[in-house]
């Protein structure tokens, strides 16, 4: 089997908005809703799963109902206090469905992340017929400063080797889940991604090609960006 996971249980307090971002408005849909509909388009994937703020599963529900209509393969439940805790729930939700589900791939994505595509997602998926685990990016394209104290450079890294990290991530269910419950509470708390965990643990994380375009909506600026990319895709 084969699961996209849109992880959006985080509220965005840097968009600065009453709502969080994930259903901020573009193009007459909510950001969550684009995000979604490319997924159940991709018909490599057995099910999709949404992670949101507790609070906002029912009306994301509904939400989807008035945006994408009735998706069988469509589910909605809570995400949790973290990330990868987010990741978690929606591995509990498939084992829960699916007790024999350790190798099931999961393909991991930004719920505000609205203009992944297809391409991205199945380069994803292929990337896992050899890797255990793999990671969307694109190359750096500005100098990047190394700082320890905020104050005064320390190093800067070769621009060659450095990529800008985007999602999906993407890994087989069972693999994550055994390396995430080794890790200490103290690492779980510097974790800022899935990616991370295989990093920590030693195992090999692919690089998959993603796209300029693929952005992440977090500031408000980034809605104005977002309704330009949507506007050329008309």
């Amino acid at each position: 089997m084969i699961y996209g996971m849109i992880v959006g249980g985080g509220i965005g307090r840097r968009m600065g908005s009453e709502i969080p971002k994930q259903f901020l408005q573009v193009g007459g849909q909510a950001i969550i809703s684009h995000t979604v509909k490319t997924f159940l388009s991709n018909d490599r994937l057995d099910e999709v799963i949404a992670l949101v703020p507790e609070d906002w599963v029912e009306e994301t529900k509904q939400l989807f109902r008035d945006d994408l209509g009735e998706q069988p393969r469509l589910h909605v439940i809570a995400g949790g206090r973290l990330r990868n805790d987010t990741i978690m729930n929606g591995i509990a939700f498939i084992k829960e469905r699916d007790p024999d589900s350790s190798n099931a791939v999961l393909i991991t994505h930004d719920a505000v992340r609205p203009f992944v595509t297809n391409e991205i997602i199945n380069a994803n998926i292929e990337a896992l017929r050899t890797y255990t685990a793999c990671d969307t990016v694109i190359p750096a394209t500005d100098t990047i400063v190394k700082s320890e104290d905020g104050r005064i450079i320390d190093s800067v890294p070769d621009r060659a080797t450095l990529y800008q990290g985007q999602t999906p991530q993407s890994f087989r269910l069972g693999t994550f889940e055994e390396l995430y419950l080794s890790l200490t509470e103290a690492e779980k708390e510097k974790l800022t991604d899935a990616a991370k965990v295989f990093v920590m643990k030693g195992r090999e994380v692919a690089l998959v090609p993603g796209a300029s375009s693929n952005i992440k909506i977090t500031y408000p600026s980034d809605i104005n960006l977002a309704r330009a990319i949507l506007a050329e895709e008309q």
